[in-house]
C-alpha cells in the first residue's frame, strides 16, 4: 500500500511572467514545474512552502490564497502525491536555482509552449486562474 504524500507548490507571477523550476529528480526529472516540494511530518504546510521555494529558488516569499489543488498519481512508481498549490509575493532573495531544481527561470505564458512541462501543468494554471490574476 503506498501512502499519500502531501506536498506545496508555489505560483510567483511578476512582470506578467511566471516563475519556473527544472526538476533535478524523479518524477519528471528535467521537465519545468511550480517550484515546490514535500511537507516534512509535523511540519504546517505553509510554511513548508516558503522552505521549500526558498531552498529550490533563493526567493523568500509570503504565501497567498490557496490556487488549487493537484495530484499526481504514477502508479507504474508507486507514488501518489496531493499538491496544495498557493499564489506566493516574493518579498526578498537572489534567484538561483538549489536543492533539487538545476534551474530556475521567469517565463511570459507564451514561451511555456517551448518548455517541457510536467503533465498537466498548464491545466492546472489554467484552472488556478494564474492568467486571469495577472497575467
Amino acid at each position: 500500500m503506498t501512502d499519500i504524500i502531501l506536498g506545496v507548490s508555489g505560483v510567483a507571477l511578476q512582470d506578467e511572467k511566471i516563475l519556473l523550476a527544472r526538476r533535478g529528480r524523479s518524477p519528471y526529472r528535467g521537465m519545468w514545474s511550480l517550484p515546490g516540494g514535500k511537507v516534512k511530518p509535523f511540519e504546517p504546510h505553509r510554511e513548508a512552502l516558503v522552505r521549500e521555494f526558498g531552498e529550490e529558488t533563493g526567493l523568500v516569499v509570503s504565501v497567498g490564497r490557496l490556487a488549487g489543488i493537484a495530484e499526481a498519481i504514477r502508479a507504474e512508481h508507486g507514488s501518489h502525491y496531493l499538491i496544495l498549490s498557493y499564489f506566493v509575493t516574493v518579498e526578498g532573495g537572489v534567484l538561483r536555482a538549489g536543492d533539487d531544481a538545476v534551474e530556475v527561470r521567469w517565463f511570459s505564458r507564451r514561451q511555456l509552449r517551448d518548455l517541457e512541462l510536467t503533465p498537466t501543468l498548464e491545466r492546472y494554471l489554467e484552472q488556478f486562474g494564474a492568467w486571469r490574476r495577472q497575467l
